[in-house]
This record gives structure tokens, sequence and C-alpha cells, in this order.
């Protein structure tokens, strides 16, 4: 393995830290979720938490599946 690519690998965040990250945007879609109405900040913020949330379950199950 070449320098670089051990640099992309140490790089790489851990599932462990993918796994914090989706669960601290799962709690604020839930808060957000908790209100009567969104601003169109928060309707924005709500959509890009969704998408955040997806890609990261995406690489966590690349993670895996390289893992195994």
């Amino acid at each position: 393995m070449t320098s670089t690519q051990k640099q992309v690998e140490q790089a790489k965040p851990s599932l462990e830290e993918l796994r914090k990250t989706h669960q601290l945007h799962e709690r604020r879609l839930e808060e957000l979720k908790q209100k009567s109405w969104l601003t169109p900040d928060e309707e924005i913020e709500e959509k890009r938490l969704k998408k955040l949330k997806l890609q990261l379950k995406d690489q966590m199950a690349d993670l895996r599946r390289n893992a195994s």
C-alpha cells in the first residue's frame, strides 16, 4: 500500500463516527418533527439532514461490505 493510499484510509471516518453523526442528524430531525410548522430555513435544514443521513447510511454499508 502506498503512502497516499494509507492517507486516504486514515482520512476515512470509522463506522462508529458515521453512526454517531447519523444519530445526531436523527435527533435534530426529531426536534424538527415536533414543531407544528417549520420556517423556510428549517425546511431546508430538514431536507439537507435527510440527504446527509442517506449518505451516511450508504457509507456505513460500504464499510461493512468492505470489512467482510
